[in-house]
């Protein structure tokens, strides 16, 4: 980029909110898209969430607040650890910051220095890997398998270390895939970084409450509490509460120098988040948690009904998701399909098959999907099923449609 500092070259745009808005321009063209690419609820925000913060509003909460957020919203956040976590935190260890996104990218900026690494597992959240560029990190990808579930293992993990590793990422259940780590898979990731003392673990747990099947949430802190001391947990309310707009995450950590770092970062960029919507945020963590089971039920039904519905589709291989509200078809199959050979001769430019495999299916069948590439696994692409099940049906019998078509040539 002419005239524009260097380190613009090291990222491109969120592929997630790309393709959210291509899906939208078409359908202010009059096209009748079916968008699978945000991750998004289509949920509005619950009543008495809206309410707390519209009254905030009456009582002239619309000022500056503390660049760490309103006490009672950092309080809400211990409570919240303690009560379902069994962890304690006072509320000088919380910050609240503006969505989860920048927490998450103010902890790379306090943590990394040219050249450390932080281990990801993969397919992985798409920013994950730009921001740790963009804190002069280096990014260590373990790739996983759709037949080992989207998941690391131990050995892996211990693989991956090397002198110059900081932190690792563990999120569960994932964004893409809705893999989630059991509590003996987690005591395993545990016992490796015991042996490592300075490498920081960082748990974004910002889907913790989407989970299926009778699993039960664990993140490291929870487990070994010799290692909750360099455990920061990444939060937030945009995915459970159906907040995404009012763009509140929070970060908890045991280090006090670590929670200063990150407040200190946040003041010199966006100061404190939304002072009424922390309003709202305090009555989303204490208030009714009914509504959270309400969409959860929504989201388990809409999941069985897309796997059900991708299984049976000729050239995909799936995984069940245990949480979250994604699915992640790998698609590796269809790629020696005859329809799909001609779009590669068609798109000689186009290294990628998961660019490719997205683009023919948002060309043909206006069904938008995030392709695998953007997560870091190119055989396979991402939906959302956090949307209607009349759109998920839609969406679904068109891509029936589209790999029936690729299988025929």
């Amino acid at each position: 980029m002419k005239n524009l500092a260097e380190r613009l070259n090291l990222i491109e745009p969120s592929p997630t909110l790309a393709i959210t808005a291509y899906a939208n321009q078409l359908k202010s063209e009059g096209k009748d898209v079916v968008g699978f690419g945000a991750g998004e609820p289509d949920f509005d925000t619950p009543d008495h969430i809206k309410n707390a913060a519209i009254d905030a509003i009456k009582k002239g909460h619309t000022k500056y607040t503390a660049v760490q957020g309103i006490p009672a919203l950092r309080q809400a956040v211990t409570e919240k650890l303690k009560r379902e976590n069994n962890l304690d935190y006072t509320p000088a260890q919380v910050c609240v910051g503006v969505g989860g996104k920048q927490v998450l990218y103010n902890i790379f900026m306090a943590l990394l220095n040219p050249g450390d690494e932080v281990v990801i597992p993969g397919p992985y959240w798409v920013s994950y890997k730009d921001m740790v560029m963009l804190a002069t990190g280096k990014a260590v990808i373990i790739e996983t398998s759709i037949d080992k579930q989207f998941k690391m293992n131990a050995e892996q993990l211990k693989a991956a270390i090397t002198p110059k590793t900081k932190a690792v990422i563990i999120n569960s259940p994932s964004n893409p895939t809705g893999a989630a780590y059991s509590k003996t898979e987690l005591e395993s990731f545990a016992a490796v970084l015991q042996k490592y003392p300075d490498i920081w673990i960082i748990t974004d747990d910002i889907y913790e409450k989407l989970l299926y099947d009778g699993l039960e949430f664990f993140n490291i802190a929870m487990l070994d509490k010799e290692l909750v001391s360099r455990t920061i947990i990444v939060n937030g309310l945009s995915k459970a509460y159906s907040m995404t707009g009012w763009r509140l995450g929070y970060v908890a950590s045991r280090s006090q120098e670590l929670v200063d770092a990150v407040t200190m970062l946040q003041g010199q960029s966006t100061s404190n988040a939304v002072s009424f919507a922390q309003y709202g945020g305090v009555e989303a963590l204490r208030g009714d948690q009914g509504c959270v089971d309400t969409m959860k039920k929504s989201f388990k039904e809409r999941r069985d009904y897309a796997y059900s519905r991708l299984s049976a589709m000729a050239g995909l291989k799936v995984f069940k998701p245990q949480g979250a509200f994604y699915i992640f078809p790998d698609f590796s199959k269809a790629i020696q399909f005859d329809g799909f050979q001609r779009a590669i001769k068609n798109n000689p430019e186009e290294k990628s098959y998961s660019k490719i495999f997205s683009s023919l299916l948002l060309k043909e069948k206006l069904v938008a999907v995030v392709s695998g590439s953007a997560f870091g696994y190119d055989n396979g692409f991402r939906i959302s099923y956090a949307t209607s099940m009349e759109q998920i049906v839609t969406g679904l019998d068109r891509m029936e449609e589209f790999m029936i078509d690729l299988q025929k040539g």
